[in-house]
């Protein structure tokens, strides 16, 4: 792999975005604000903004392909799309499902993240389900819904090879409450689906709880007498999951949920689906039939929403233009803030001994070009 020398434009370095260079050896940030080695290839940033790259931690797929469907190669796939978008590295979201359907993705996610990258890098699973409330469901199937059972878990991790990195259970769910205590430290937990009220979301926080996924979505909400889950994590210090599409959440909510909970305990994330980049139409989702109408997807039928047809380049701009801030302001809740909750220590930031995941982005945060582990892979 050849040295690189990122230089000609801003850098997003220790929460400023200022002049400056980047050394990568190896796959990894090596050095900034250094000559450059002899020898090393230069990039001229041409005036762009050099940021980390974006980690998406909660997606069903895009580009055409959809999680719960995919083989290895759907998955490589996803991941050039997502690169194309500004994205890194990812969890792939596996919608819930029958427990034969759910081996099959996870054993498919396995062969992808053993296989050469070619754009975004899978990182590991999330599994949305089956411990969820039927009452707040969604787009998930009622019928595959399950009581927790930690045994089904350790089953699917074992599967996965350890590679099941986060998990939305819902704390009212009978036998939930145990498997928080039990796997919190397996496991990064997030609590979502559900309309648990205060006290339950509270001890499920207290027994090792980290998020919550897409906060306000598919959730009690709060009563000045009832302040149910969603009053429990605006409280507590949990990350917060945002769907920044404009659809999801007004933007008036998103500056609330800023407001209460820090910049440092958003995360966005794009929940996106198989659609994500296509036109208009008919789509799937897990075992759902979808519809896409104005870029809005929802189950045929029903009308419930599902998912989202956002990319993360596309969250970026619109949280620039939902809150005011300038890009070095909301960059973290698509980079640093996801890496903190999952514990990925190189992942996230432009500082020596960082993985080489970067992303270049114009004046108007659209993207140039990507990299993961300091090897271009957009554009190819």
């Amino acid at each position: 792999m050849r040295d690189l020398y990122f230089t000609g434009g801003r850098i997003l370095a220790g929460g400023r975005a200022r002049p400056g260079s980047v050394l990568v050896q190896n796959g990894r940030v090596a050095a900034l604000d250094v000559p450059a080695p002899a020898g090393c290839a230069v990039v001229d940033l041409g005036g762009g903004l050099l940021a980390p790259g974006f980690l998406d931690i909660h997606t069903h797929g895009g580009g055409g392909t959809d999680v719960n469907a995919a083989d290895a190669a759907g998955f490589a796939d996803i991941g050039r799309f997502f690169a194309a978008h500004g994205t890194t590295g990812w969890l792939c979201s596996i919608l819930t499902d029958s427990e034969e359907r759910t081996l099959y993705s996870i054993g498919q996610a396995r062969a992808a993240m053993a296989a050469p990258v070619t754009g975004a890098r899978l990182l590991g699973i999330h599994l949305e389900g089956p411990f969820l409330a039927p009452e707040y469901k969604g787009a998930m199937p009622g019928q595959l819904l399950r009581t927790g059972d930690a045994a089904l878990f350790r089953r699917y991790q074992a599967a996965a090879g350890g590679a099941v990195r986060y998990m939305t259970v819902a704390p009212e769910v009978a036998g939930v409450p145990e498997m928080i205590r039990e796997l919190a430290g397996e496991v990064v937990i997030a609590i979502g689906h559900s309309g648990a009220d205060y006290e339950t979301a509270i001890r499920a926080i207290d027994a090792g709880a980290r998020a919550a996924t897409h906060t306000f979505n598919a959730m009690g909400l709060f009563h000045q007498h009832r302040p149910a889950i969603m009053g429990a994590v605006l409280e507590r210090p949990v990350f917060c999951e945002a769907i920044c599409d404009g659809r999801h959440l007004h933007p008036g909510t998103v500056r609330m949920l800023l407001a209460c909970k820090g910049w440092d305990r958003v995360v966005a994330v794009t929940d996106s689906i198989q659609a994500a980049g296509l036109p208009d139409g008919r789509y799937r989702l897990g075992v759902n039939d979808v519809v896409v109408h104005d870029g809005d997807a929802t189950l045929a039928g029903s009308g419930v929403r599902a998912g989202s047809t956002l990319t993360a380049d596309q969250a970026l701009r619109n949280l620039v233009r939902f809150t005011g801030q300038p890009p070095e302001t909301v960059l973290p809740l698509l980079t640093e803030n996801p890496a903190r909750l999952l514990g990925l220590a190189e992942k996230g930031r432009i500082a020596p001994g960082c993985d080489a995941d970067l992303v270049l982005l114009d004046d108007a945060l659209r993207v140039r070009a990507t990299w993961v582990g300091g090897a271009k892979v957009y554009p190819a």
